[in-house]
């Protein structure tokens, strides 16, 4: 498999590790952040390929950052333009090779998340009827740990040229189904399923964390 090529999951879906965010409160590039031995970009796709993705999934982002990493890779159509692009980019991709219906697109810094959850989230999406399926925390929606079906592609990359760019802006032009505490609680054995790795201070604190589970 070639570093353009992303592979596909069982029963109709394809997988997405968003890196092409800009990190400027973590300092340096989250991606490659290291945590129990394994940078964050391939601890995500792990929790891919353990919800059922069949081979490494893909990331989406600059290929001169992350296209020479031998994985699945395509690189993002809108670089430094947010999680919406790279959204989109996901989206057109697997509309154009027609591999499957539906997406599931997670940011690279959730270090606590679980492939038994995106398993669930999937089977939930496949079950439904909603276009983007998604959990909502006590911080509010989590737009990247969500499954998006295919058929959005054209209203998302619409949504993106007229200038929109915060992905829960994007969301209200789709049916969506949200999974609140009672779908997600029994996952979240930490507390911590959606947590964000977003500054120093916090990767210092999941590095604890893990230390602790490790040991």
């Amino acid at each position: 498999m070639s570093d353009e090529q992303c592979s596909e999951a069982a029963l109709g879906a394809l997988g997405y590790v968003l890196v092409g965010g800009a990190s400027s409160r973590f300092g340096k590039d989250k991606a490659f952040a290291e945590l129990g031995g394994r940078p964050m970009y391939a601890r995500m796709m792990d929790v891919l390929i353990g919800s059922g993705i069949r081979g490494t999934g893909c990331l989406v982002g600059d290929p001169n950052k992350y296209g020479g990493l031998g994985v699945g890779f395509i690189p993002d159509l809108w670089p430094g333009e947010g999680p919406l692009g790279g959204i989109a980019t996901a989206l057109a991709y697997n509309e154009s090779v027609d591999e499957a219906g539906y997406n599931i697109i997670l940011s690279c810094d959730m270090p606590f998340l679980t492939s038994e959850w995106i398993e669930y989230l999937l089977d939930r999406a496949r079950k439904g009827k909603a276009q983007v399926t998604l959990p909502q925390s006590a911080h509010g929606l989590e737009p990247l740990c969500a499954v998006w079906h295919t058929n959005v592609a054209f209203e998302v990359k619409k949504q993106f040229k007229r200038g929109v760019r915060k992905v829960t802006e994007a969301l209200k032009q789709f049916e969506v189904e949200v999974l609140d505490e009672k779908d997600w609680k029994r996952f979240d054995t930490s507390g911590r399923l959606f947590w964000n790795m977003n500054t120093l201070a916090d990767y210092e604190e999941a590095r604890r964390a893990i230390a602790a589970e490790n040991s």
